[in-house]
C-alpha cells in the first residue's frame, strides 16, 4: 500500500497537528487487527535518486522519474483476506482524504 499525499492540498496548521496522531491511531488499529505488517514514512520526493542502466551505461538522475501532484510519502505492507478488506483498510488511512492510497499486491511466483 503506497500512501500518496496530494501536495496541491494545503494543510492548515491545525490539520498538520492532527495528521500525525490520526495516522498513529490508524497504525494502532491495523496492528491490533494483525493487518499491518510494517510501514514507514518516505523522505521528501526531492531527495529521490533514480538509477537505471542502458547499454551498460549507468544513468543516475536526481529527483523522481515521474512528476506527480501526489508522490508516495509512505508505505504500509498489509495482509488482508481479500481486496475488499484491503480497500476498507486503505480508506480508513487519514491520507486517503488528502491524496490517494495505491494498493498493489505482491506478485506470486
Amino acid at each position: 500500500m503506497l500512501v500518496c499525499r496530494d501536495l496541491s492540498i494545503e494543510l492548515s496548521p491545525e490539520d498538520r497537528a492532527k495528521i500525525g496522531p490520526e495516522v498513529q491511531a490508524w497504525v494502532t488499529e491495523m496492528e491490533g487487527r494483525d493487518v499491518r505488517l510494517r510501514g514507514d514514512v518516505l523522505a521528501p520526493v526531492d531527495l529521490t535518486t533514480t538509477v537505471s542502466v542502458r547499454e551498460d551505461q549507468l544513468l543516475v538522475e536526481r529527483g523522481p522519474r515521474v512528476d506527480t501532484a501526489a508522490p508516495a510519502s509512505g508505505y504500509n505492507l498489509i495482509e488482508c483476506r481479500d481486496l475488499d478488506e484491503a480497500i476498507e483498510v486503505s480508506a480508513k488511512h487519514p491520507i486517503a482524504r488528502l491524496g490517494l492510497i495505491e494498493l498493489r499486491p505482491i506478485a506470486e511466483a
